[in-house]
């Protein structure tokens, strides 16, 4: 949708790369009427702004400017590399429970309620509605087996304006009766009427493609048989453009499963590759258990990881993915919600847990791994999630030409976050809402430039 030009006047704060926070103060970023970043000029002063607007044949009554308080910031969107909409309404249940068993008891029986169109309407407003409210500007969705329910979540992030990856997910096999995929080829028919819907909305979004991506998403192994890990392989060399989901060393029983299954593969990422499924499309959620040949063919073939450390931590046991290794080897890696099997939606509480989780696996290391600084699990957040989507040469961080995906950041609300002292500066009001922060501190979204959330 194409709207006005809008300027803001203030403090930005993003990532350049996993090591490299950068802080633009006085600084005037303009947004283009398709949402799109025009040019960043920083460190000018307020009276030099009429006339770096003139430059764009702007003026102050043509282009809106938002002037920011001295403790304001604006920084990008987060980024959720993965998570399960048709499981908004069960977080917080099945703790303690293993992984197997949580599916079957817990979320298939739930999934299954997604075969009914109001009803997955109904929570699919509630869980979109509550992503943009948080701050999550991009998720990556799995939606439940159901094509139907698939498109109409593409329709539902269309409607509140938030960007998304959805899948339909495939799984043909070791679940109930009453929720899987009768063959394979009924899951690769569906997939393909999922991608043709949903492009077919993208392709007719007034602001132009790029809001809604269907992705090929075989739950894992477990569920799909070798016929149809086959199909969906050959699908994702057809469509080149597509990217890939599956859930890849999430647990310890899901591995020895795995390897029971499929025994002339020695390894997931064997398997994998095998099927045509490992390449740099690929966001493979968890990966905590890889061996050492598997983290070489993952960083080999470029795959992105989606690290999730609240599920990870508080299902049936406390499993800590190698996060540092990842990032010395160049490895793309972003954080997921993971809803329900995490039990939070709130990216801010993500980023701590990633945080805190790192600083176990620096003493399960006896210090060799370092823990994460607060900086990287926010690059984690933004940047490193749009790298693990594809999406890092449009968002992730602020650049001329990238969309205006951000959030306006304010500390002094009616909340909960650490007071702002007189002496702070703007790294300590930085710091103290990524640890204490919550959605009430977050004023304002944009997605491409629309406003989603304000307060």
């Amino acid at each position: 949708m194409v709207g006005t030009p809008e300027a803001f006047y203030g403090t930005i704060i993003h990532s350049l790369t996993s090591s490299e926070l950068e802080v633009l103060k006085e600084t005037l970023l303009i947004v283009s009427p398709s949402g799109t970043i025009e040019s960043i000029y920083p460190s000018i002063k307020p009276p030099t702004i009429p006339s770096l607007l003139t430059k764009h044949n702007y003026t102050p009554s043509t282009c809106t400017v938002t002037i920011l308080g001295a403790r304001e910031f604006l920084c990008p969107g987060f980024i959720d590399t993965h998570t399960h909409a048709p499981q908004w309404a069960q977080r917080g249940t099945g703790r303690g429970i293993a992984l197997l068993d949580w599916l079957n008891k817990i979320t298939f029986p739930h999934e299954a309620k997604f075969s009914d169109p109001e009803y997955a309407r109904r929570v699919y407003t509630l869980c979109v509605s509550a992503a943009l409210k948080q701050g999550v500007t991009t998720s990556c969705y799995y939606g439940s087996r159901h094509a139907s329910a698939s498109v109409i979540l593409a329709e539902t992030c269309l409607s509140l304006g938030q960007r998304a990856l959805i899948g339909k997910t495939c799984m043909n096999r070791h679940a109930p009766d009453y929720y899987r995929d009768s063959s394979a080829e009924e899951s690769v028919r569906d997939t393909r009427d999922v991608i043709t819907h949903i492009c077919a909305l993208d392709a007719a979004c007034p602001g132009g493609k790029g809001m809604v991506t269907p992705v090929i998403t075989p739950r894992f192994a477990i569920s799909c048989d070798e016929e149809l890990l086959q199909e969906l392989g050959k699908l994702a060399s057809e469509r080149s453009d597509l990217p890939i989901q599956t859930h890849f060393n999430e647990s310890k029983e899901e591995v020895a499963f795995t390897k029971e299954l499929f025994p002339a593969s020695r390894t997931e990422a064997e398997l994998y590759e095998g099927f045509g499924l490992l390449n740099e499309r690929s966001i493979l959620a968890h990966a905590i258990y890889l061996e050492d040949s598997e983290m070489e063919r993952v960083q080999r073939l470029r795959c992105g990881i989606a690290h999730c450390p609240i599920p990870n931590t508080t299902m049936d046991a406390y499993m800590i993915a190698p996060v540092r290794e990842y990032l010395r080897r160049g490895v793309k890696v972003g954080l997921g919600t993971d809803c329900g099997g995490g039990y939070t939606a709130s990216m801010l509480d993500v980023m701590r847990a990633a945080f805190m989780v790192s600083t176990a696996r620096f003493s399960e290391s006896d210090g060799a791994d370092e823990a994460l600084s607060i900086p990287e699990s926010f690059y984690l957040a933004t940047l490193g999630g749009a790298q693990v989507c594809g999406l890092e040469g449009r968002v992730g961080n602020f650049a001329k030409g990238k969309e205006f995906d951000a959030l306006l950041v304010r500390p002094d609300v009616d909340g909960v976050m650490a007071v702002v002292e007189e002496e702070d500066g703007i790294m300590e009001v930085f710091e103290k809402f990524i640890m204490t922060g919550d959605d009430r501190n977050i004023v304002n979204v944009f997605v491409r430039g629309r406003k989603v959330k304000s307060s």
